[in-house]
């Protein structure tokens, strides 16, 4: 097996043939990379290699691509992939379709050359690195068929990357076991669902139960001291330190879905602590300070109208009015829990609140829910801050009236004053660094073909890093939808329905967390976070700092398509072990 010792000591000739085969038939990207050495870890010799083709010229990029052969093409056909190929295609069974799969393939194959001009690239082996079904590669090429030109070369860059990284481990002897153990735990979770077609777990349903004793079977078998589910139904687990620190450190995530979700927003930030405390456990080893996981029952806000209702208990939040409030079915929040046997009481809920004198702060990892880390080839970011939000829905009135005999100058149109809107959110959003503005639901009632739009209702979500910078972008915005209705004889009416600070990382903890990617020899990148999490709720009690986590396919999340790999998944639980242990120290 390889070493990063002989990686690091060879000559660039020598380093050029130990990573032969790596990434096809292209030698110049283990040359470039060379210089780079000493490589402090496996993840930062992958980390240098993909930076090599990301600053590469656009013809050496589609060179590289196109250096790639047809999934069950003609060199297959003809047995002349490289070893590597020829491995990866027969444990994805491309070796093995029927007559109807392989002239789907070859269907696919033509449809796609003749719409980007090289070959269509995907890491068979896939995330979890056992091999792709063929059903599940001919969805993903009947996907990306459809995908801008631009994207799809960087997707098929990507796609390269993991094939590389896949190689790696192979020529290094490594195996991803935390990953592996996280990924699996994803997909056995996923089976409790209140959808049965797409993973959905809402609010105190039977499939929102059985997660959470799943959970709590799991903390058990990890070796934590102490594991209950509490009044809300958030899944807790205490695992003791030597009390030479009486303070524990707080971490955890959600568990609860939005509706066909994927499998690893929230869960993720569960499943890696267990896996450190797991760890912790095996070596017999205690830490001076307690870790208490939390699974939070609730962050999506998808049954019923209250946002973060597990975190608000532990910080002393949780609104009484709340319980009385009903999901669409009519049920209310109470009942509910009742159902899912929680109590449901205002003072079982209200005795969850914790005592921020027992903590040492509060860090969580989550899946970052965009495309940065994916685009810059980095598998972890530090987190700088959860963007602040406020969120309104309104309406603008105008007059409906006939689109073929009303002039364009006496016009009182309603949607054209809404279209004026979203282009100044763009443009306002845009001009300021970690500012994002959207408007992201339309809507024309009784609209008609021929009727100057006389009404238009619409959304309205601004997000910014700082309550300052938040704010700014609201009162302008604001200022500008009257503008626009007093310059067009148009009203409007604006209903606030969220309004969110900003939770910057504490300086001490992000700062932690910088120390333990840097220790697994990774690039550091700080990003803001624009989603929302537990953590925001969180930190109006307890200092808090987060980690993301890269996402595959472009970044994407509440889907089905969102995904981790297990290399990414396994250096997260490394990144939260030394984080422990840099704090131990």
């Amino acid at each position: 097996m390889m070493t990063l010792d002989q990686l690091n000591t060879a000559s660039t000739a020598d380093f050029v043939t130990l990573l032969d085969g790596t990434y096809e038939h292209s030698p110049w990207i283990a040359e470039r990379a060379a210089a780079a050495r000493p490589f402090a870890s496996l993840a930062a010799l992958k980390v240098a290699l993909a930076r090599v083709v990301r600053e590469a010229s656009l013809d050496e990029q589609l060179g590289l691509i196109r250096a790639h052969p047809e999934l069950a093409g003609k060199a297959a056909i003809a047995g002349e992939l490289t070893a590597e190929s020829t491995n990866e295609q027969s444990k994805a069974g491309l070796t093995a379709c029927t007559p109807e799969e392989f002239a789907k393939l070859q269907q696919l194959n033509a449809d796609y050359n003749a719409r980007f001009g090289w070959p269509f690239i995907l890491a068979v082996r896939g995330p979890r690195g056992l091999g792709l079904t063929r059903a599940e590669i001919i969805a993903s090429f009947e996907r990306r068929l459809r995908a801008h030109p631009d994207l799809e070369r960087a997707e098929c860059l990507r796609q390269i990357h993991r094939i590389a990284e896949i190689r790696l481990n192979d020529k290094f002897g490594v195996e991803p076991k935390l990953g592996q153990q996280l990924w699996d735990w994803a997909a056995e979770l996923a089976r409790h669902s209140d959808d049965p077609e797409w993973l959905t777990c809402t609010y105190a349903t039977p499939a929102h139960t059985a997660v959470a004793q799943q959970l709590m079977a799991w903390m058990r078998d990890c070796g934590f001291d102490e594991v209950s589910r509490d009044a809300v139904g958030n899944v807790v687990g205490v695992y003791h330190g030597t009390s030479a620190e009486p303070r524990r450190l707080l971490t955890g995530s959600h568990y609860d879905t939005v509706r066909r979700a994927g499998r690893f927003d929230g869960r993720l930030g569960i499943f890696v602590p267990l896996l450190a405390v797991r760890e912790l456990h095996r070596q017999g080893k205690r830490l001076p300070f307690g870790i208490e996981v939390v699974g939070f029952s609730e962050e999506e806000c998808q049954r019923f109208p209250a946002d973060f209702l597990a975190s608000s208990a532990l910080v002393g939040a949780f609104d009484a009015a709340w319980l009385e409030r009903s999901d669409a079915a009519g049920i209310s929040l109470r009942d509910a829990m009742q159902a899912a046997g929680l109590p449901g009481t205002v003072e079982s809920i209200a005795a969850l609140k914790r005592d921020p004198s027992r903590y040492l702060g509060f860090v969580e990892v989550h899946i970052e829910q965009g495309p940065v880390l994916d685009s810059l080839d980095l598998p972890l970011g530090i987190v700088t801050s959860i963007n602040g939000s406020r969120r309104y829905t309104g309406e603008v009135v105008g007059l409906a009236s006939h689109a073929g005999t009303t002039p364009m100058g006496q016009r009182r149109d309603a949607a054209a004053a809404v279209a004026e809107l979203i282009l100044f959110v763009e443009q306002r959003a845009a001009a300021v660094p970690d500012v994002v503005g959207t408007v992201g639901m339309l809507e024309v009632p009784s609209g008609s073909t021929n009727v100057i739009p006389g009404r238009c209702r619409f959304s309205l979500d601004l997000r910014a890093t700082t309550d300052a910078a938040r704010d700014a972008l609201d009162a302008d915005v604001r200022a500008q939808l009257a503008e626009i209705c007093q310059r067009r004889g148009l009203s409007y009416s604006l209903q606030p329905t969220l309004a969110a600070n900003a939770a910057p990382s504490d300086p001490a903890w992000q700062a932690r967390w910088e120390a333990a990617v840097t220790e697994l020899g990774l690039l550091l990148h700080r990003l803001p976070s624009g989603a929302g999490h537990d953590a925001m709720k969180i930190h109006e009690l307890l200092p808090q700092a987060m980690l993301f986590v890269r996402g595959g396919n472009g970044g994407i999340s509440h889907n089905p398509l969102e995904s981790v790999t297990v290399d990414d998944a396994e250096l997260a639980v490394m990144a939260l072990s030394a984080l422990l242990n840099l704090h131990t120290s």
